[in-house]
């Protein structure tokens, strides 16, 4: 039972708490690393082979651009062993209602077939959007179940709402020595 923790993220400027804000790691790779840290899965950051611009407006500019063209960027890179994952933590920032572009070409470039997606989102205020039916359309053969909308400026807080989470999905926290059920 392999896990994956699969995720878009991007550090620099953002918008955060109603203020634009640098960042040196993006909030979803905190809320990445606090999954790994509970699941002890294996990371992977989702990047697009022609980054977003560093300035938060221009960003969103381009994101809103590729979601109009229904682009699917180039990736970098795909995670190694895909055969055997059965569960994959997908990441990613609600941009305009759903997820970065660079997520619909990983979803459509793997076979999902008979995998768990469980979705997690960061965001200033929209939640999940429609991420959650957007994922079910493009992996009509995996399970997909309920995703989790953390608030981007309480990523680094977010420890107990992901337990809570992974509790209510069956997941295991482990830990250095042992696993345990939350």
């Amino acid at each position: 039972m392999a896990i994956l923790i699969a995720y878009f993220s991007r550090a620099d400027e953002n918008y955060v708490s109603g203020a634009l804000k640098s960042l040196e790691i993006g909030n979803t790779q905190v809320v990445a690393s606090m999954i790994q840290k509970f699941t002890c899965g294996e990371l992977f950051h989702i990047l697009p082979a022609k980054p977003y611009a560093k300035d938060y407006n221009t960003c969103i500019a381009q994101a809103q651009e590729d979601q109009r063209r229904n682009a699917r960027p180039e990736l970098t890179a795909w995670p190694e062993h895909w055969e055997d994952c059965d569960t994959v933590y997908l990441g990613y920032p609600n941009y305009w209602g759903t997820m970065p572009m660079a997520v619909f070409t990983f979803l459509e470039g793997l076979d999902f077939t008979g995998k768990t997606i469980l979705p997690f989102c960061t965001h200033e205020g929209s939640g999940l959007g429609r991420s959650e039916e957007d994922i079910r359309r493009l992996c009509p053969r995996a399970v997909v179940k309920p995703g989790l909308a953390i608030v981007g400026a309480r990523a680094g807080q977010s420890e107990n709402v992901l337990r809570a989470w992974l509790g209510s999905n069956g997941k295991t926290i482990c830990t250095s020595e042992q696993e345990e059920w939350v």
